[in-house]
């Protein structure tokens, strides 16, 4: 008992100790010297930190801080703008007909585009164990069980080594984009494209009794026909048609270079049993570096060394009255030395931790809507008293995103382009009230989509030509939702009068494929089969994982499901082709998850994907989306809105949505932060006296008892 109650008379006065220092034990901060530190959570670990198969936004927030693509997106400049990265210049673009013969003109006509590029040199990659030598030996290429008896991760090398950034490095990493050992989710994409993709990707296809290493030698040595290398600091991509968009391509962290001694190293088998791999450990020539990879506690990044600078950009490329520029000219980027990144499943202590000054930039979950977001007398949207008090900054946009509800249109039930098939789709989609979605589910953060295009983007138009007329009449020039008695007559022409089908008597029961178990998933599916049910129509919702979701709508089991799409480039190509049937999931493995298929549809797809903007391709964009509203593949859903909080002393924060290394034009003002977090986070020296008083009394007594003891024992 009383070496119990001692034990927490210890515990006492260390927490006292801890609350006099005035850090509460949930601070993330690992030190009193927190300059330069950008600090934010994650709340699901990446899956992949390799750049060939990375593809999702969670995955580029720290992937496109590593790597450099030859191109990224101005940050400042709107509508967007590539800009050269790596790249010296914008690349030099030929067109040759059938027979390789330059083309002076009439590029429309081109059967081959070639991409010149050139590099800007002395770029250096990250240090990393990968290029570490002795002589003309690598020391870490060639490890046995012996050697990493000690190695338990990357920093566990006592060596590390670099070498300059060459053209090699791009064309290495385009080869990995068409190893099928990699699964790439671009290489489709990329087969139809580049020249000798396809052939390159079917020819390691055969080859079969190597082991890796050996596959790994033959694969430097073999070449994709249409990716040749000119010198060190140049080489050409040729495509087997015209593509406008493959220019965007570019900036994409697939398009990242990757040195072969990196992918040697990482493929040795005694490092993959120590999850020492390339997904695990980027390697790059970006501003940061992965120096912690703890996926249970945090993930670190620190300032890469080698990084050889950046400047601020310019809106109009010169300092001269440009505030933002002349502020930051003063040094290169990046300007912050490490950003730390901690794991919070739970948003109530990370919206917690923000509010404590202890992570510079939140979201705003719907559970804390409310505390965050207020509207004035005028009805306009602004902040709560307690966060304009702490100086809290609110920046809103809208997302070039498309969340929808698809149909599996090889259903037999709810696809297929028969008459009956089509008004069952499109008196679901009346019934689906997305207005009342919007405001129950995201807090009034959407507007109702119309089309897969969302704004900012080429096509997207908002008037009462491009107006969906198949869910939507027009009275004052804006769309109002038609009535549900409406949706139950297009029901009855469908055969489904009541619910009931006429066919078997019965009634039309819809299955939903949902993903998630927490409380928000089944608040939504709730709400899902009431608007259902106004229909008189029983939909049945299956929950499972996403690998098991993934299964089904890979095999085309799943009859209606949820999907979202965001913008990989600026480009209207990008989102209509997720209803192309070439892009078809179930027979070609594509990204149009709703399998759907309509002639017309390609043939305008087909026209419009190559041209540049110009008034003939919006009337040619347009054309497509009225035949994609009549047809209903997807209910068109939302296009979100994004509220990002901010500290005040987070400079240079600029969103956009087309860029992913955007860390490194970020400041930190460590005095505003040390400021706030001091004030905001005052130790309750009572509560601490209290305490300690109280384990005070608790030791006094128990001590007395055990003396009392000690003495009757005697006895």
């Amino acid at each position: 008992m009383f070496n119990f109650r001692y034990k927490i008379f210890i515990t006492g006065i260390f927490l006292a100790i801890v609350g006099c220092t005035g850090e509460p034990l949930n601070s993330p901060y690992s030190s009193t010297n927190n300059e330069d530190i950008f600090f934010s959570s994650f709340q699901e670990r990446p899956k992949h930190l390799d750049p060939a198969k990375s593809y999702s936004s969670n995955e580029y927030a720290f992937i496109a801080q590593i790597y450099e693509p030859l191109l990224q997106y101005h940050y400042l400049k709107r509508p967007y703008v590539l800009v050269p990265l790596v790249a010296s210049q914008m690349p030099k673009i030929e067109y040759y007909d059938e027979n390789f013969n330059k083309l002076s003109n009439n590029k429309n006509n081109a059967k081959f585009v070639k991409y010149i590029i050139n590099i800007k040199k002395n770029i250096r990659f990250q240090p990393h164990p990968a290029f570490a030598k002795e002589e003309d030996r690598f020391i870490y290429h060639k490890l046995n069980n012996h050697d990493v008896q000690k190695i338990n991760k990357l920093a566990d090398f006592n060596f590390t080594g670099t070498r300059e950034l060459k053209s090699d490095d791009y064309i290495y990493q385009i080869k990995r984009l068409a190893d099928p050992k990699i699964h790439s989710p671009i290489a489709g994409v990329m087969s139809e494209y580049i020249y000798g993709f396809k052939d390159f990707r079917d020819h390691m296809m055969e080859i079969k009794d190597t082991d890796n290493m050996s596959y790994k030698e033959y694969f430097r040595k073999k070449n994709i026909t249409g990716v040749k290398k000119i010198n060190d600091y140049s080489f050409s991509i040729t495509l087997r048609k015209n593509y406008p968009q493959f220019i965007y391509w570019l900036a994409m962290p697939f398009f990242s270079p990757l040195p072969w001694e990196a992918d040697t190293f990482y493929s040795q088998e005694v490092l993959k049993k120590r999850n020492i791999t390339l997904d695990w450990y980027p390697v790059g020539t970006g501003p940061f570096m992965l120096t912690d990879n703890n996926p249970n506690l945090k993930m670190i990044m620190d300032k890469n060394p080698n990084f050889r600078g950046e400047s601020y950009p310019s809106l109009d490329d010169r300092l001269v009255n440009n505030k933002l520029v002349n502020k930051n000219k003063d040094k290169s980027l990046p300007y912050i030395n490490k950003a730390v990144y901690s794991l919070e499943k739970e948003q109530i202590p990370r919206w917690n931790k923000f509010l404590q000054g202890y992570y510079d930039n939140s979201g705003i979950a719907s559970d804390n809507y409310d505390q965050a977001i207020s509207f004035d007398k005028s009805g306009d949207l602004t902040l709560t008293e307690e966060l304009i008090n702490k100086n809290i900054r609110l920046t809103t946009y809208t997302a070039t995103s498309t969340y929808y509800i698809g149909f599996n249109m090889l259903d037999s039930t709810i696809g297929g382009n028969s008459k009956r098939a089509k008004l069952l789709r499109q008196a679901i989609s009346i019934a689906i009230d997305y207005e009342e979605y919007i405001s129950i589910f995201t807090n009034g953060r959407g507007i109702v989509a119309h089309s897969p295009v969302p704004p900012g983007i080429f096509g997207f138009e908002y008037n009462n030509n491009t107006i969906n007329k198949t869910i939507f009449n027009i009275k004052k020039d804006k769309p109002v939702r038609k009535d549900i008695e409406y949706a139950k007559k297009l029901l009855v022409k469908a055969g489904y009068t009541n619910g009931i089908d006429k066919k078997t008597n019965k009634p039309l029961v819809l299955y939903f494929e949902a993903v998630g178990s927490g409380p928000d998933t089944y608040s939504f599916l709730n709400w899902l089969r009431k608007q259902f049910a106004k229909i008189n129509i029983q939909l049945v919702t299956r929950v499972t994982d996403y690998n098991r979701f993934q299964e089904k709508m890979i095999k085309g089991t799943g009859q209606i499901f949820q999907w979202g799409w965001n913008a990989d480039y600026p480009d209207p190509e990008n989102f209509l082709f997720l209803l192309y049937s070439k892009n078809g999931k179930v027979k070609y493995g594509g990204e149009n998850a709703s399998n759907y298929s309509n002639k017309r549809f390609d043939k305008l797809f087909i026209k419009m994907k190559n041209m540049e903007n110009s008034k003939e391709r919006l009337m040619i964009i347009n054309e497509m989306i009225k035949i994609l509203q009549d047809d209903c593949p997807w209910i068109w859903g939302i296009h979100p809105k994004s509220f990002l909080l901010s500290h005040d002393w987070v400079e240079n924060l600029t969103p956009n949505l087309m860029a992913n290394n955007t860390l490194k034009y970020l400041k930190i003002n460590d005095t505003k932060r040390k400021d706030g977090v001091s004030k905001w986070n005052k130790p309750s020296f009572i509560i601490i006296y209290l305490f300690l008083t109280l384990i005070s009394i608790i030791f006094i007594s128990s001590y007395r008892n055990y003396k009392k003891k000690e003495k009757q024992t005697a006895l």
